[in-house]
């Protein structure tokens, strides 16, 4: 059952933000699958919270150092955090309410300037300063110098140990051995920066806000081949033309980026089968026997 938002509730988000209570309202908003969300209105300011349980406080807590990493870039309009909260009984992660629409063709274009920009942020290593979620799959972040090792292990092999472990009889874990053999032998020299991604890039978690602004949230931030966010934005579509025009003009992939999209979106898909099962878990079946297929 979702967490629910009553008025001594939020007058507690309220008092724990400092903020006026007079006035104040609550009502729930739609957003999201994972958390509610719920606008709190007082008299001087308009929040967007999201609540679930206390046992899942880590999830909120993670996305909220997500988009304070994104925030500090300077690159991408998030939403701004404003604080958060977690105890045994309620998790609350308070942000600034913004107006989110149906993003233009020029907010695409704005988008894909801002997701170069993004990407240009570096780290030393693979990974982040803490384990994250994609979804509510826990996502490993540790940090790591090889690219491949990352990937396949972090990524591809964290998904088909979950896969396995839910799902014995479909034998998940034998797919490990040939799909890491088939990246070495294709990408094994492959050595992207590490750059700092979104993670999670799927068109629900990007809109613009009224004045026609490009705004991204629900990250799964992590530093990664920055493939890795163009990938995942083509997978189930949603974006313009432009916006891929407009990421190309900043900063133009490198060659083999087409080759490696299938892999990147590979990890999305098993994590969907682990989410979801059904067509997902055929489809990501499907994936992997095209991937370890000799190239012709």
């Amino acid at each position: 059952m979702s967490a629910q938002l009553d008025l001594e509730k939020a007058s507690h988000i309220a008092r724990r933000l400092g903020l006026d209570e007079r006035g104040l309202q609550c009502r729930p908003i739609a957003g999201g699958d994972i958390a509610s969300s719920w606008v709190i209105e007082t008299a001087g300011q308009i929040l967007f919270v999201k609540l679930m349980p206390g046992r899942q406080g880590s999830i909120l807590s993670a996305e909220a150092d997500g988009l304070a990493a994104l925030e500090r870039t300077a690159a991408v309009r998030v939403p701004r955090v404003l604080g958060r909260e977690s105890d045994p009984e309620l998790a609350w992660l308070a942000l600034e309410y913004l107006p989110l629409n149906r993003r233009s063709a020029d907010a695409d274009v704005r988008l894909g300037r801002a997701l170069a920009q993004l990407h240009r942020n570096t780290g030393e290593h693979y990974g982040w300063t803490r384990d994250n979620f994609i979804g509510l799959t826990p996502q490993p972040n540790p940090a790591e110098d090889d690219w491949s090792a990352f990937f396949l292990w972090q990524r591809l092999g964290h998904q088909l140990d979950l896969l396995e472990k839910n799902n014995p009889d479909d034998r998940w874990a034998s797919w490990q051995r040939p799909l890491f053999e088939t990246w070495q032998a294709r990408f094994g020299r492959h050595r992207p920066e590490p750059a700092l991604i979104h993670g999670d890039l799927w068109s629900g978690n990007a809109a613009m806000d009224d004045e026609g602004e490009p705004v991204v949230y629900d990250p799964a931030v992590h530093y990664a081949d920055r493939e890795c966010d163009l990938a995942m934005s083509r997978l189930f579509g949603g974006f313009s033309d432009v916006f891929y025009q407009a990421y190309e003009a900043t900063w133009p992939l490198p060659p083999g980026h087409e080759l490696r999209r299938p892999w990147y979106q590979l990890y999305h898909l098993l994590n969907h089968a682990n989410l979801f099962g059904g067509g997902y878990r055929t489809r990501a079946k499907g994936l992997i026997e095209s991937l370890i297929q000799p190239r012709q």
